[in-house]
């Protein structure tokens, strides 16, 4: 198989009646999330209490109906396990449900969809068009492609706990992260590395490697559910990203802790170029700028929306200072043209 597999583009319901764009609700961002607006109310896509989940009763050569709940489970708990969060699931059973099916139960399960060629598992959601509560979000997983739930990994097969993590973090309400590399080939992008679960290109059949959360997966997911005291106990970097004196949209920003090496990434999310990065640990970071050419601007971005990627790498002239329960300082950063 192909490693450059498209997996896990988020989708909304056919029976949706809102529209889901990047959250913009408060003042620091960790990460992409996803909001949507309700008679003219902005919302954020946010669980106000346990997730409770069952798994269709379907199986697929290589994966029963229990292997594929107990991957499930082991992917929830990996999320519900960070420290620096508060979020909860519970496993409710199996059911003759399929993902899709606007039942208000949220479903986890197999679909053979042989023509999305390119897509291992997708993540939907059911909202009130009146109320903005959010009602269930399923999970379906490609059956076209071979599965397996081997504790190292099989050779030729996907790898369901692992595409279920990158879900259940779609499921919780995180978009993507840019953190990672590609390259291009004769059969499309193949990924070199990746520092995020949330990346949105795959690794190949038979890779466990992305079962464990990174720091960029931790940051988001605690500052869309902050533990008491995530907010008092870390900091964030923010600033504006121009290009001959005007903002750039969809810049990625990438804050480097120079002292643990690890890297939490954020977005220009408008024209002005402003942007935030929340859930740093205090100290010294490097702030790295680049155009999103890893991928796809549309598995961040609307097609619509116009997202610069004609500039070069470019970092911060001077470490900033993350402080503990504080912002570090806006940092104007210049970009020129490729």
């Amino acid at each position: 198989m192909s490693t450059n597999l498209r997996a896990w583009r988020t989708r909304a319901c056919a029976v949706l009646v809102v529209l889901f764009t990047l959250a913009q609700t408060h003042p620091a961002f960790a990460y992409l999330k996803f909001g949507f607006e309700v008679n003219g109310q902005q919302y954020t896509l946010k669980w106000s209490g346990p997730v409770r989940y069952y798994v269709s009763d379907v199986s697929v050569p290589g994966v029963t109906q229990s292997q594929f709940q107990a991957a499930a489970d082991n992917a929830f708990k990996t999320w519900t396990s960070v420290k620096t969060a508060t979020l909860s699931s519970q496993f409710m059973g199996f059911t003759r449900s399929l993902p899709g099916e606007d039942d208000g139960r949220t479903t986890l399960g197999f679909l053979n969809e042989p023509t999305l060629d390119r897509v291992l598992a997708s993540t939907s959601y059911l909202v009130d068009g009146s109320t903005g509560e959010l009602i269930e979000a399923d999970i379906f997983f490609n059956s076209a492609f071979p599965w397996s739930v081997a504790a190292a990994g099989e050779q030729g097969r996907f790898d369901v706990e692992t595409i279920a993590l990158h879900e259940i973090g779609h499921l919780f309400g995180l978009g993507h992260s840019a953190i990672g590399e590609t390259e291009m080939g004769s059969g499309g992008r193949r990924v070199l590395s990746t520092g995020a679960v949330m990346f949105p290109i795959a690794l190949g059949p038979g890779d466990v490697s992305m079962r464990r959360l990174r720091p960029d997966d931790i940051a988001g997911i605690s500052d869309l559910y902050p533990a008491a005291g995530f907010n008092r106990e870390t900091g964030s970097v923010s600033g504006r990203i121009t290009k001959s004196g005007a903002g750039v949209f969809g810049a990625h920003i990438v804050a480097f802790d120079i002292r643990s090496g690890e890297m939490v990434g954020n977005f220009t999310l408008g024209t002005d170029g402003q942007f935030s990065i929340a859930g740093l640990q205090p100290g010294p970071h490097l702030l790295r700028v680049e155009p999103l050419d890893d991928a796809d601007t549309t598995s961040f971005f609307d097609a619509a929306d116009p997202v610069d990627v004609n500039f070069t790498t470019t970092y911060f002239e001077r470490l900033v200072i993350v402080p503990r329960g504080g912002d570090s300082g806006a940092a104007e950063i210049g970009v020129v043209s490729k």
